[in-house]
C-alpha cells in the first residue's frame, strides 16, 4: 500500500466493498485483479478524486449470508492523506471481519459517498446493513447529517433496513492508542537509543513511574467545537491520558481556545522540559497541519489511524448495532 501521504493510488471502482475476492451466486470466485480490470474507473468529487489504495481491498461479497453489511462511514477531507488513511483502517477493519461484506464510504468531500454505498448494497441484494460512523464525537455530523442521509435512503430503499450505530466517542482504548502514539514518537524524538517509558493502566499507577527526564509535558490537540459542553467533553481526553501515564497534558484545539501556544504555556508553567503533540484525530490533514504550522518547535505525534483499537472498536459498535436490531425485531 502506497504510504498516506505519497498520493500514489492504484484506481479502483467504486463503491467499493473492501474484499480479497468476488464471490457471485452460483459462480466461481474471481480474483480482485480480475475486478479491478472488469471495473478501471476513478471517482471525482468536487476537489478531490479518491481510489482505492490496495488491489487486493477490492472485489464484491456474496450478498446472501445472514450477517448485515458494515457500511464504515468517514467524515471525508480535500487532503487526500486523510482518504488514504480511512482506506487502511477500514481495510484493516474488513480483515478482522472476513465474514462480513465491509463498505467505505464519507460524509463529504471524498467517493465513494453514502448515497454510493447504499444504493450499491441494495442493488446487490443485502436486506440490513449497520452504518458505524468512525467519528470521535457525537457533534452534527452523526446526529443530524448521517440520520438524514439514512432517512432518505431508506425512502429510496424501503427493502434495505438501515442502522446505525455509535459512534467511536472517547472509548478507553482510543485513550491507549493516542498513549502508544506519543510513545512511539518518544522512541523516535526524546529517546533514541533508551528504553522509553512505559505506560501503565492500573488504578495504581503512580506519577513518578512514568516522569522522563526531561520532564514531559503533552498537549493533546483537538478538532474543537462551537459548543463548550462539547469541548469540555473533549478536553477529558487529556485528563484520561494523565491518569493512565501520569504524564501532565493540557487540552488545545486547532479551530478554538485553548489553542496550542497556550496549552504550550500551561505546561511550562507546570514543569515540563519538553512538550509532544498528541493529535486527537483520526487522520492528517488541513487541521493537523494548522496545528504544526502553529507550533513548528514542538514534536507531533501520528494521528491515531489503522491502530487495532480502532478496528476492536467498530467492531463492538457494529456487533452491538446488529444485537440491538435483532432485539427489537424479535
Amino acid at each position: 500500500m502506497s504510504s498516506p501521504g505519497s498520493g500514489a493510488f492504484s484506481t479502483a471502482p467504486l463503491p467499493v466493498a473492501l474484499r480479497h475476492t468476488t464471490i457471485r451466486p452460483g459462480s466461481a470466485e474471481v480474483s480482485a485483479a480480475d475486478t479491478v480490470a472488469a471495473h478501471q474507473a476513478t471517482v471525482e468529487t468536487s476537489s478531490v478524486a479518491i481510489t482505492s489504495p490496495s488491489a487486493r481491498a477490492l472485489g464484491r461479497v456474496r450478498t446472501s449470508g445472514v450477517r448485515p453489511a458494515l457500511i464504515a462511514v468517514a467524515h471525508g477531507s480535500r487532503d487526500p492523506r486523510s482518504a488514504a488513511t480511512m482506506y487502511a483502517v477500514v481495510e484493516q477493519l474488513a480483515a478482522a471481519r472476513p465474514d462480513v461484506d465491509v463498505r467505505l464510504a464519507f460524509l463529504d468531500l471524498n467517493a465513494p459517498s453514502v448515497d454510493q454505498v447504499v444504493d450499491a448494497i441494495a442493488a446487490e441484494g443485502h436486506s440490513h446493513a449497520v452504518v458505524v460512523p468512525l467519528l470521535l464525537g457525537r457533534a452534527f455530523h452523526a446526529r443530524v447529517d448521517l440520520p438524514g442521509m439514512l432517512a432518505a435512503a431508506r425512502t429510496r430503499h424501503p427493502r434495505l433496513r438501515l442502522t446505525q450505530a455509535d459512534v467511536l466517542g472517547p472509548d478507553p482504548r482510543l485513550i491507549t492508542a493516542l498513549r502508544d502514539r506519543v510513545l512511539d514518537r518518544l522512541d523516535s524524538e526524546f529517546h533514541s537509543g533508551a528504553p522509553s517509558p512505559v505506560a501503565r493502566t492500573d488504578a495504581q499507577s503512580t506519577h513518578a513511574a512514568f516522569d522522563p527526564v526531561p520532564r514531559l509535558g503533552v498537549a493533546v490537540a483537538a478538532v474543537g467545537s462551537s459548543s463548550a459542553a462539547a469541548n469540555a467533553r473533549t478536553a477529558e481526553v487529556a485528563r484520561h491520558l494523565a491518569a493512565i501515564t501520569g504524564w501532565d497534558t493540557e487540552i488545545c484545539f486547532a479551530t478554538t481556545e485553548p489553542s496550542i501556544t497556550e496549552a504550550q504555556s500551561r505546561l511550562r508553567a507546570r514543569g515540563a522540559d519538553q512538550i509532544l503533540v498528541a493529535p486527537w484525530f483520526l487522520a492528517p490533514g488541513l487541521l493537523t497541519d494548522r496545528l504544526s504550522a502553529a507550533a513548528p518547535d514542538l514534536a507531533h505525534a501520528e494521528v491515531i489511524g489503522a491502530h487495532p483499537a480502532l478496528t476492536d472498536i467498530a467492531c463492538d459498535r457494529y456487533h452491538a448495532a446488529t444485537t440491538t436490531a435483532l432485539t427489537m425485531s424479535a
